[in-house]
């Protein structure tokens, strides 16, 4: 019988991981803590040819790039003369499951069938569990997806019961928790008992998988307009989404492109904290996420993760959530089409963008995502409401992550707000260095940092020196 106790089942955790993914992630280790990135995307994930023919067997990508044109035409009314930039949408809700994860969750499941497992697991709130149950249907695999849903009272977001609701229309079945830290450790014994694979997020599989859409975003502008896009901006929250689409657009040939991460503010909120759990209105997207994968993004469920923004993040911004909710009613109202929070946190940041970039400019929200029962605005509202979050309608800068939620009156009070970047960097590598205090740093651990965080090898060396004094 083997010891179930929370201690024993975290202290397997390397063991379990390594026989639920197939990688032994020691082979690309080196220095005191750096590893080879880049060798690990190369030797473990797929060619752009082989993706794009997994991805077309369970219907997947080649999804539709179009212009709102409508949005457009108030974006350059109030925009100063010779700015209002054209915004463009990737339609991601067109993928089987209905969002990007899609694409994610194809290689993933593919690789996991290919390897010979009977089935998958995956530990999201999520699309992506939708996603995972889509192709492990397509595929005949199991699926088991472990979800966070309740506060300590049993009461749970309707945007995540929808997504469990999605993810049982699919087959799969879904164990619901409540917000803590039994989700990593109840993971890692349904892995251990079932030696099913983990489609995790964050496996070079699934990072490759988000590619082909940065790939496809920059072959279709190039056919559209004659140009690659000037923006791309990705809603940001665990980091595989930019992460993925960033190194899309590199393999396209897109040089000269701002990749743009944008998150819900939600600053304050604690995403592991019973009390707070219930105090946000969107589950994804969000700072509470974004910020602390892009400044520590080893603590995934797996040991390394291939999602790591900081090397491709141009630029990081954030918008309240009464902005996007703003910018899905504009979305369904002016465009006719419905979608979903997530994708629509980097619409209401490209609205914003827009009007600061030239005319000539283009700028590509690179996601959308389906819509449902639990994800539009009025029973998020409702239970904002009903978990004492004051709602009103007036200058989005009176938003109060957790206590209000303000709604512009118009399009011009979109105002996307710039996150300190080099801060975020600075974060990282304190983390990087207060998470080895038994470990000297050697030149291979600087150089590693200094490609991770896309600083200079000296700039470095000055802020560890810094944190040092």
């Amino acid at each position: 019988m083997r010891d179930l106790s929370y201690k024993a089942v975290m202290g397997r955790k390397n063991d379990i991981m390594k026989a639920a993914v197939g990688i032994d992630y020691n082979d690309f280790e080196y220095g005191n803590i750096a590893f080879d990135y880049d060798g690990m995307m190369e030797k473990v994930a797929y060619s752009m040819e082989e993706m794009q023919k997994i991805q077309r067997a369970t219907k997947v990508g080649n999804t539709p790039l179009f212009e709102v044109k409508n949005i457009n035409k108030l974006i350059k009314k109030c925009s100063e003369k010779g700015k209002g930039a054209r915004v463009f949408i990737k339609d991601e809700a067109a993928n089987a499951s209905g969002s990007f994860k899609a694409r994610r969750a194809a290689i993933s499941v593919y690789h996991a069938q290919k390897l010979g497992y009977k089935g998958v697991i995956a530990a999201t709130s999520g699309n992506y569990g939708a996603a995972v149950a889509s192709q492990a249907a397509q595929r005949g695999l199991k699926c088991i997806i472990v979800q966070e849903v309740y506060d300590s009272k049993k009461k749970g977001q309707p945007e995540i019961i929808e997504k469990a609701r999605k993810c049982e229309s699919f087959g799969a079945e879904v164990i619901q928790l409540t917000v803590g830290p039994e989700l990593f450790y109840t993971f890692l014994k349904i892995l251990e008992e079932t030696g099913y694979f983990n489609a995790s997020l964050y496996t070079p599989f699934g990072i490759a998988g988000v590619e082909t859409l940065g790939y496809e975003i920059a072959n279709q502008m190039m056919d559209m307009e004659g140009k690659y896009p000037d923006a791309v901006v990705a809603t940001h929250a665990g980091g595989g989404n930019l992460t993925g689409t960033a190194r899309g657009l590199i393999k396209a040939g897109v040089t000269n492109c701002n990749v743009v991460g944008a998150s819900v503010d939600l600053k304050g909120l604690h995403m592991a904290s019973d009390k707070d759990f219930n105090r946000k209105s969107f589950t994804t997207g969000h700072t509470g996420f974004g910020i602390p994968f892009a400044s520590w993004p080893d603590r995934a469920d797996v040991p390394r993760n291939a999602a790591r923004v900081l090397r491709y993040m141009d630029r990081y911004v954030t918008v309240t959530q009464g902005e996007v909710f703003y910018v899905t009613e504009l979305l369904a109202q002016l465009e006719g089409i419905e979608r979903g929070p997530a994708g629509n946190v980097s619409l209401a940041a490209a609205i914003s963008l827009a009007k600061e970039m030239d005319e000539n400019q283009i700028v590509v929200v690179q996601e959308t995502e389906y819509t449902g029962a639990g994800k539009h605005p009025i029973p998020q509202l409702t239970f904002a409401r009903e978990n004492g979050i004051e709602i009103s309608i007036g200058d989005p800068k009176g938003n109060i992550p957790g206590k209000t939620i303000v709604i512009p009156e118009s399009i011009d009070q979109i105002s996307a707000i710039d996150v300190d970047l080099l801060k975020l960097k600075t974060s990282y590598i304190k983390n990087a260095v207060k998470n080895n205090t038994a470990v000297e740093l050697n030149s291979d651990d600087i150089d590693y940092i200094a490609k991770d965080v896309n600083l200079p090898k000296n700039k470095v060396v000055g802020i560890i020196d810094q944190l040092n004094q």
